[in-house]
């Protein structure tokens, strides 16, 4: 297996933990906390349900399903930084008892087949070789009848919300990065034409593919910020 998309998001993730949730809100306009209230609105989960929430980062969509669905949550990501960073937020409001910080991978889960009632994951797409097969294997650990829930970036377009993205992720994006940290330089000089390059390799329709093969029914789509991210969300077949 070629792991070095792995590598590089491990990399890349260590250096900005510890500023990713201000970091997030600030290159996303503020607009990042609506989205991912979004995403955990498509769970169906009732309280005391099992989810994972895969590519968890520093947790921001584990604690909100802890909060609004109260359920339990694994929190699965492979950089043990990110993990960490969302330690203190969770211990902080409360939710640390319903969360469960897990190092792993979403390509490769460590869980037998239907332990989750339902799953959520955040921008991890464009980070693993095979995206049809890790929808496949997040599906694989889902119950019969579970909902499962993705956010991710996305290119808007419309003629002048393209034009707008691209200034913002080429030159403003940039911008701020450099000013906050070498780390944070780094990762906004990539992440612009890492999202165009993604969406121009897998459009729109193929996420919808990937859902539907991995035995994904009632599969929709919200567009959000002009079509700059996507809430794609299904419901495994019983």
């Amino acid at each position: 297996m070629n792991t070095e998309p792995n590598r590089f998001a491990s990399r890349l993730f260590a250096g900005i933990a510890s500023r990713y949730e201000r970091m997030g809100a600030i290159l996303s306009l503020g607009q990042d906390d609506r989205w991912r209230r979004f995403l955990v609105s498509r769970t169906n989960a009732n309280p005391g349900a099992w989810v994972l929430d895969a590519a968890a980062g520093t947790q921001l969509v584990s604690r909100e399903l802890a909060a609004r669905n109260r359920c339990r949550v694994v929190a699965l990501d492979q950089s043990e930084p990110m993990l960490r960073a969302g330690l203190e937020p969770a211990r902080l409001d409360g939710s640390n008892a319903h969360v469960a910080p897990v190092l792993g991978r979403a390509e490769r889960l460590p869980f037998q087949d239907a332990t989750f009632d339902s799953v959520t994951f955040t921008y991890l797409l464009r980070y693993v070789v095979d995206p049809a097969g890790t929808v496949a294997e997040l599906v694989r650990v889902l119950a019969p009848g579970g909902s499962i829930a993705m956010l991710e970036f996305h290119v808007p377009e419309a003629g002048l919300a393209r034009v707008g993205w691209w200034a913002h992720t080429r030159a403003l994006m940039p911008l701020a990065g450099a000013v906050a940290s070498p780390a944070w330089a780094r990762t906004t000089a990539f992440l612009g034409p890492s999202i165009s390059r993604f969406v121009a390799d897998h459009p729109l329709e193929e996420w919808v593919g990937w859902f539907r093969q991995a035995g994904t029914i009632d599969v929709r789509i919200r567009r959000f910020l002009f079509g700059s991210a996507v809430v794609l969300w299904g419901v495994k077949a019983r």
